[in-house]
């Protein structure tokens, strides 16, 4: 069951006030505001794992956001926040020296389809790979993802992407 539509105004609009001016806030309160929105959808819901995993990770505990984000995704959660816990829980996995872990999740997730958060997955895969030693592969993911994005020169760079990790 999703959320209400109140509840998702609700979690937005103090998403944006944090977002607006993170240093204003007071990490403990804002995880229990967090918390506060996240207990009223039971301590099973997918979204509330997630979201008490985003808290953590926004305030710079990403150890505490791991097993949240994968209770999330055992939980079920779907839609793009399956998406964005794949890509935060890999992300913190790097924070925390799993980087190799991080490196599979998300080659998996790039092999799942295509959205909006496509040049997410690949940032952050290229991050992780620059933490297990793969810098080349992880310059050739990112100038791919930027090519598509470049006003001229989309395929000279795609193609100097691909030559990067080919061998020659």
């Amino acid at each position: 069951m999703n959320p209400s539509a109140d509840w998702e105004q609700r979690s937005a609009e103090l998403w944006a006030s944090f977002n607006a001016a993170p240093d204003d806030w007071d990490a403990e309160e804002f995880r229990g505001r967090v918390g506060a929105l996240a207990d009223e959808l039971g301590p099973d819901h997918p979204v509330a794992a997630f979201e008490r995993a985003c808290a953590w990770d926004s305030t710079g505990h990403s150890d505490r956001a791991v097993p949240l984000y994968r209770r999330a995704l055992e939980l079920g959660i779907d839609g793009i926040r399956r998406r964005r816990s794949v890509i935060q829980l890999a992300s913190s996995l790097r924070n925390i020296g799993q980087a190799a872990e991080s490196v599979r999740l998300l080659t998996e997730e790039r092999e799942r389809g295509s959205d909006e958060l496509d040049d997410a997955v690949s940032a952050t895969l290229a991050l992780a790979l620059t933490s297990v030693g793969r810098e080349r592969e992880a310059v050739s993911i990112a100038v791919g993802a930027l090519a598509q994005h470049l006003p001229r020169y989309q395929r000279s760079m795609a193609n100097y992407a691909r030559l990067l990790v080919e061998p020659t």
